[in-house]
């Protein structure tokens, strides 16, 4: 093509550019009524700014002299692919509108490329840099829209952070920051309400939370389903569990942690959040000790005797300390023996041919063991208290030596 009828056709298309930008955003606010328009700094629609560009840059980079050309798109339609992820809109409607925008350019652009006596060819090959170009603002887009819906992301989780905190501080009534000089103290049940709202998350009547040990420093965090909160940032993942109970959840969390190990707490009240974590982070400590299995993720309630008898160690090490203090001066064989056919007679509150049946030794044995533990404990193995303090430290002793702790 002759430079000059190029240039001529290049100042025809430029020149048509304010207009034609302006025809094809009536067209696109024709087709998409409730399309918000929003101004720019000057008051002037982006989206008319933003067309205008795209054709003056699409005609200087196609037409233009090498100095001249643009060395990339718009940057004002990465805005519009953050303002369509800002407001829950997806790409689809964005990208319907380029595509009309393109056919009614093209259909201008066709018109002036007759009067600039452009040959049919040549404008083929120019339609096929439009789609191409096209491409290029549709990117710009997409990339807008990622960027937005990653902070959006970000600020979703950041938030969402700050809610398990909330939920899972030990007093959630203490408000956390002092009321000032006569004023009402914060409500936390209603600070608690606004923070689930803004994350959208409708407040159970119960929950269960979970305390999580990572299968590797970079897993991925597991697929726990809708409604479950998950708290990826510290050391061992926090969970919260809504209406742990409910139909199918079970079952959904099961899948969901396979390869994944830790403890799930008890259902509780939502106000009572913290307690569920206690004895969730209490069965992980019994999971590290080997006193509990490990390699799954284990719901407490399925391991009360464990958690109620071995939790507390400090405690029962002591009461077994004074408890089983007449064993003392037996050797540790015969101790053993006797805490045996002790626990054995605890539980079974039976004559001697059930607690030998129940410890496979004779009857007689059992008799004689018996009389031993009379003369070491004396009357107070009649005290109903004193009994319930045996069966309780030999039955966690018995716990402990059958998990290996």
């Amino acid at each position: 093509m002759p430079r000059l009828q190029v240039k001529r056709f290049a100042g025809l298309a430029l020149a048509e550019a304010p207009a034609l930008a302006e025809d094809i955003l009536r067209e696109i606010r024709l087709e998409y009524p409730h399309l918000p328009l929003v101004l720019d700094e000057s008051g002037e629609p982006m989206a008319l700014v933003g067309i205008r560009r795209a054709i003056e840059g699409f005609v200087r980079l196609q037409l233009a002299d090498a100095e001249d050309r643009p060395r990339s798109h718009p940057v004002v339609f990465q805005e519009f692919g953050r303002d369509q992820s800002l407001h829950g809109r997806s790409l689809d409607s964005l990208q319907a509108m380029y595509r009309l925008g393109v056919r009614l350019a093209w259909r201008r652009l066709a018109e002036l490329g007759q009067r600039a006596l452009i040959p049919p060819p040549a404008m083929y090959e120019l339609a096929e840099s439009g789609f191409e170009y096209l491409d290029g603002l549709v990117d710009q887009s997409v990339r807008g829209y990622a960027e937005a819906a990653a902070r959006q992301a970000g600020e979703r989780l950041r938030l969402q952070r700050r809610f398990i905190d909330l939920l899972l501080a030990e007093r959630p009534d203490q408000p956390e920051h002092p009321a000032r000089a006569g004023s009402a103290p914060p409500d936390p049940a209603r600070a608690l309400a606004e923070r689930a709202t803004r994350i959208g998350w409708p407040l159970p009547d119960r929950v269960s939370v979970g305390v999580l040990q990572r299968p590797a420093r970079e897993a991925v965090a597991p697929a726990v389903g809708q409604g479950v909160l998950l708290d990826m940032e510290t050391e061992q993942p926090r969970m919260v569990v809504p209406d742990p109970d409910a139909a199918g959840r079970p079952e959904l969390l099961r899948r969901a942690m396979a390869g994944w190990s830790g403890a799930i707490g008890p259902p509780v009240p939502l106000r009572d959040a913290a307690k569920s974590l206690r004895w969730a982070e209490a069965a992980v400590q019994l999971v590290e000790r080997g006193l509990l299995p490990g390699g799954e993720v284990l719901h407490c309630t399925e391991h009360t005797q464990s958690l109620v008898l071995l939790q507390p160690e400090e405690l029962i090490d002591d009461l077994a300390r004074r408890a089983l203090a007449p064993l003392a001066h037996c050797g540790p064989t015969h101790a053993r023996r006797l805490a045996d056919t002790l626990l054995a007679w605890l539980e079974t509150r039976g004559g001697a041919p059930e607690v030998a049946a129940r410890l496979g030794v004779h009857p007689q044995t059992v008799r004689y063991r018996l009389r031993q533990i009379r003369e070491l404990w004396g009357d107070e193995i009649d005290d109903p208290d004193r009994r319930f303090e045996l069966e309780l430290v030999l039955r966690a002793r018995r716990l402990k030596d059958e998990r290996g702790g």
